[in-house]
């Protein structure tokens, strides 16, 4: 069976050099790999190229197009069997492609999720990938769905489920994981198939990419569950506990900040094994850090969740 790499692009700059490197170092090479561009302006595409020489590259051009549809486009034109996806912003474990694709090239799965984890290189990173991404056992592996970071499939599944949904901006890769998931049983999950992540470097950005995946949740009717539980934590419970500290015991007040470092329980255990690097102040700051970037993170997922239900609404 052949493999294919499929990526989206869009103004990578030098960023793109890590994952390219980490793909020359593969002990699995891939038979091609498939480079959807979105319409870069910079530099993204000439370094690209740099490596043609050395790896099997395709570069498709589809300026202004998602990236749903940017990975459908590589996907089709690919000519693999199997379809390993990634994205640019990580880089590659040595292994990663081998550990993907072994159970699907001998037909015991169809679709293999690989796993990520942090790649920081600030103290404020750090904090970040112990905030939002998950460490290897808080992972349910029967409940748990890839990013399209580090993912393979078979690419006759891929076009059993009609690719990745068009006409999702975000969250995409969940709904094409559930799909597959609907259509031909559990997802193997392969966790020593993972890629090196880096994690957002500002509130900002980190606010604006959870909008971004609330919108995807509301429009494609994703976790409407969890994302009650938030609004009623925040609405209902909070502001009923503290009214109730005022006016009846400040007890109760110590007691709901005690339950409140629940809320960071898990991020803090991330943190832990995470800090060995950082000084004694740098591990104080990732500390104080963890309940910031998780308010941040709930009050821009709030906000994203009625926009994309609005669309939802909107195309029905």
């Amino acid at each position: 069976m052949t493999v294919s790499l499929v990526l989206t692009v869009l103004n990578e700059g030098e960023h793109i050099r890590a994952l390219f490197d980490s793909i020359l170092t593969q002990t699995r090479q891939p038979d091609e790999v498939v480079v959807c561009d979105g319409g870069s302006c910079d530099k993204t595409l000439s370094i690209v190229h740099e490596y043609a020489s050395r790896l099997p590259i395709r570069v498709l051009q589809a300026p202004s197009t998602n990236i749903s549809s940017g990975r459908n486009i590589a996907i089709r034109h690919a000519v693999g069997n199997i379809i390993a996806v990634t994205d640019s912003g990580v880089r590659l474990n040595e292994y990663w492609l081998a550990r993907l694709v072994e159970q699907i090239e001998i037909g015991e799965v169809i679709l293999a999720a690989g796993f990520y984890v942090a790649d920081p290189e600030t103290v404020f990173e750090t904090a970040m990938g112990a905030t939002v991404l998950p460490a290897l056992d808080d992972i349910d592996p029967e409940r748990f769905l890839p990013s399209s970071r580090s993912v393979a499939f078979l690419k006759s599944a891929w076009e059993a489920v009609g690719g990745y949904p068009e006409w999702l901006n975000f969250s995409e890769d969940v709904v094409f994981d559930l799909r597959v998931r609907e259509r031909f049983g559990p997802l193997a999950f392969t966790p020593d198939a993972f890629v090196y992540f880096k994690p957002r470097d500002s509130l900002g950005r980190f606010a604006q990419q959870y909008f971004n995946y609330a919108i995807g949740d509301g429009r494609a009717g994703l976790f409407a569950y969890i994302h009650f539980i938030r609004y009623f934590t925040y609405i209902v419970v909070l502001p009923l506990g503290v009214m109730t500290a005022v006016t009846v015991s400040w007890w109760i007040l110590i007691l709901g900040v005690v339950a409140g470092m629940s809320y960071i329980r898990r991020p803090l255990h991330r943190l832990v094994s995470m800090w060995n690097d950082l000084s004694s102040s740098e591990r104080a700051i990732a500390v104080l850090l963890l309940p910031v970037i998780r308010i941040v993170g709930d009050f821009s997922k709030m906000v994203g969740y009625p926009v994309g239900l609005w669309m939802r609404l909107k195309a029905r």
